[in-house]
């Protein structure tokens, strides 16, 4: 095979799901290093497509995520006041055998890689950084922040779209904002409630758009799309995120009246990249949201991230030239991420404009969701 010694810089979904794919296929020394220094229970919910699944599928995670996810094969749409818009079904993009999305607490899914990569023989150091590197032809040196200094066949950088190391692989593309911001929360919810998403009438100073997943069999994580910036209006964050929901009814009343001060609530703006040029130099290549990144608008994120991990992976446990399986693995990626780019931003485009003529969400939606049934 192409590599025997990996490290990974960035403990997150790509991350690991490069390391357990890697181990997978017979890599004998695969370290993962992370800033973090310990793992912790962080995060909300998140809308795991099929074509994620088949991921963890590979991995041989998929069992323990259904066990402690809830899955759907469709979407409600609605109307602000509570009425059904549409009920779209959800292409299974992982397969006819897989459900069409899982819905999952982030933590989980997250506690349940590194479980997976450590049962592997993946060594993985908390507390790190990649301070530098430098490539030697068939291999590269890195400088780590606790000072260690190593060889490696392959470096892999998935340290997130803040990545410090984006820039030192000559990658030019900078982040930029998608005009949102996202508060995040995990709430009860009632038995019957199964998943949905309202849009307004008009831009009334309220949400661009209120949506929830069933995450449990008693929970559901709540997404409310707004302005990318907090407003200092003297509320409280329970109070602002109420506010913006106060004209969205049927089942967000319920989601509404379920948050108070105990909630726990986050607020982020929605940035976004796409780097259209090689993501490498050298033995270095970085993945996942380091070089590609979208708003959520169709829950495409992180199965872009970890369809990178494990295409990587196949290529380069081959035998081959490496620059030549970066370049194919590089030409195969492209064309996919970019229909989950453009349609992400055209629907981010339309949430900030309500009633902007010939606006279709379901359509664009569906559309971008089937393209992806064909194996990435």
């Amino acid at each position: 095979m192409s590599v025997r010694s990996v490290l990974i810089v960035g403990g997150g979904f790509t991350g690991l799901t490069a390391a357990i794919a890697l181990a997978q296929r017979g890599v004998k020394r695969v370290t993962l290093v992370d800033r973090a220094p310990a793992w912790a229970r962080v995060g909300h919910g998140l809308t795991i497509q099929g074509n994620a699944l088949k991921v963890f599928q590979e991995l041989g995670v998929l069992d323990e995520l259904l066990a402690k996810g809830f899955a759907e094969d469709a979407l409600t749409l609605y109307f602000a006041d509570g009425r059904v818009m549409a009920e779209v079904p959800t292409p299974r993009t992982g397969g006819p055998d897989l459900p069409a999305t899982l819905g999952a607490l982030r933590p989980d899914v997250h506690e349940i890689l590194v479980h997976r990569a450590e049962s592997l023989g993946v060594e993985i150091r908390l507390g790190r950084e990649l301070v530098s590197f430098e490539n030697h032809g068939n291999e590269v040196s890195t400088l780590l922040s606790d000072g260690a200094t190593e060889f490696w066949d392959l470096v892999i950088v998935a340290d997130g779209i803040r990545s410090q190391t984006r820039p030192k692989l000559g990658i030019s593309a900078e982040r930029a904002s998608s005009g949102l911001g996202i508060w995040r929360a995990v709430t009860d919810r009632k038995p019957e409630m199964t998943g949905g998403i309202a849009f307004p009438f008009e831009d009334d100073g309220g949400a661009y758009k209120v949506g929830y997943t069933p995450v449990s069999a008693t929970q559901c994580y709540v997404f409310v799309l707004c302005r990318p910036e907090r407003p200092q209006n003297g509320l409280a964050d329970w109070e602002e995120v109420k506010r913006l929901m106060a004209n969205y009814h049927g089942d967000f009343d319920a989601l509404r009246e379920s948050i108070n001060a105990s909630t726990f609530l986050n607020f982020q703006e929605i940035e976004w990249i796409f780097v259209d040029a090689p993501w490498h130099q050298g033995r270095v290549i970085a993945l996942g949201e380091a070089v590609h990144a979208v708003p959520p608008l169709i829950a495409q994120g992180a199965a872009q991230c970890v369809e990178d991990s494990l295409i990587l992976a196949e290529y380069v446990t081959q035998e081959g030239d490496l620059e030549q399986q970066f370049a194919e693995f590089y030409e195969r990626r492209i064309p996919r991420i970019k229909g989950v780019v453009d349609a992400s931003l055209l629907l981010a485009k339309w949430e900030q404009h309500p009633g902007t003529p010939d606006a279709d969400a379901p359509r664009v939606m569906f559309e971008s969701l089937q393209a992806l049934v064909t194996p990435a």
